[in-house]
């Protein structure tokens, strides 16, 4: 990894880039766009690559990196298992390994906690295999020199605390949505007391907020994006971000972390506790069960939410965010 990319320690001792790009297109498939975006942001500096085996594009990041020129060593490249993996993690690493025509990943999450059959319907959590089963799976895999660091996505702090009550290594990575109106406060000091990077997917909110008036004011402050801000808000609390563009301008932009002040943390600490911010800006809730995600209800999943993915209460930062990276071991 080149000694100027801004980056975390992760509880491994590998380095993990502060900020990567994800590459869940918004819809699943191969497909040139995937190639050019990856290479884009590859010839730019980025040197985090994030994808999974049910974005469906994994032969497409795989072809940019070889034809990218960049050193394999110097690109930190995480995938996921599948929930219908669950129950075959090894035969699913293999496979993911292949179509990224690559001998190891940097780090290898387990999505979801929710196993799936075949044809999408997920098995409730006391049913094998269970997510605790899984990870003891996936804590196999590190001998075989195939990933580097094993991790868990869409975990909360229940679903956490079970898991880490039978776990021989502590997940290096928890990946979930977070963003100034989802910030994750209570999970994200949960994750940094374990020595667990929490990692930001739609870091951004999917642009459905940046118009705010406390983010637009930072924004021209500092003479930047909205983005900008948002994922600078993100680095310094001390977790890693994964945008997504296929915006060569965008892509430039997003690589650019500033500083913010106390004050602009603070502000966007608490931006979700105005009326109707606080909640989940993705697409993948359903109002069955009362609220749920992929089969689990919210509860199962730990989640303290109502339909539609509106958080029932709000959060407080437990800790000063401009103390965050520090206790994240950010590098570079």
């Amino acid at each position: 990894m080149p000694l100027d990319i801004l980056s975390y320690v992760l509880n491994s001792g590998q380095h993990m880039p502060a900020v990567g790009i994800g590459c869940w297109m918004g819809r699943i498939g191969e497909g040139e766009h995937v190639v050019q975006m990856v290479k884009n942001a590859l010839e730019l500096g980025y040197r985090h690559i994030d994808t999974a085996a049910n974005y469906g594009d994994e032969e497409s990041v795989g072809q940019a990196i070889k034809e990218s020129g960049v050193l394999r060593s110097e690109i930190f490249v995480t995938t996921k298992l599948a929930g219908e993996d669950h129950g075959r993690v090894a035969i699913a690493l293999d496979r993911s390994l292949r179509k990224l025509g690559v001998e190891y990943v940097d780090l290898y999450l387990m999505h979801w906690p929710q196993a799936l059959l075949d044809n999408g319907e997920a098995l409730q959590p006391d049913a094998s295999p269970t997510y605790v089963e899984t990870w003891k799976e996936m804590e196999n895999l590190l001998a075989s020199g195939k990933t580097r660091s094993i991790g868990v996505s869409n975990f909360s702090v229940k679903t956490l605390t079970h898991l880490l009550r039978h776990t021989r290594i502590v997940p290096a990575v928890n990946q979930v949505e977070a963003h100034p109106c989802l910030p994750q406060h209570t999970l994200l000091s949960f994750c940094k007391t374990r020595g667990i990077l929490l990692t930001a997917y739609t870091p951004l909110g999917k642009h459905k907020y940046s118009s705010d008036k406390v983010i637009a004011s930072i924004s021209k402050d500092h003479n930047v994006t909205a983005a900008q801000v948002l994922l600078s808000w993100g680095v310094q609390r001390g977790t890693s971000v994964i945008p997504k563009t296929e915006n060569l301008q965008r892509l430039k932009e997003n690589l650019s972390i500033i500083a913010l002040t106390s004050e602009e943390m603070r502000s966007l600490d608490i931006l979700h506790q105005n009326p109707g911010m606080h909640r989940s800006a993705c697409g993948f809730h359903s109002p069955l069960l009362g609220g749920s995600c992929f089969g689990w209800t919210y509860d199962q999943l730990g989640w303290d939410m109502t339909t539609g993915g509106i958080a029932r209460n709000t959060e407080v930062p437990e800790t000063d965010s401009q103390d965050m990276a520090q206790e994240g071991k950010l590098a570079g």
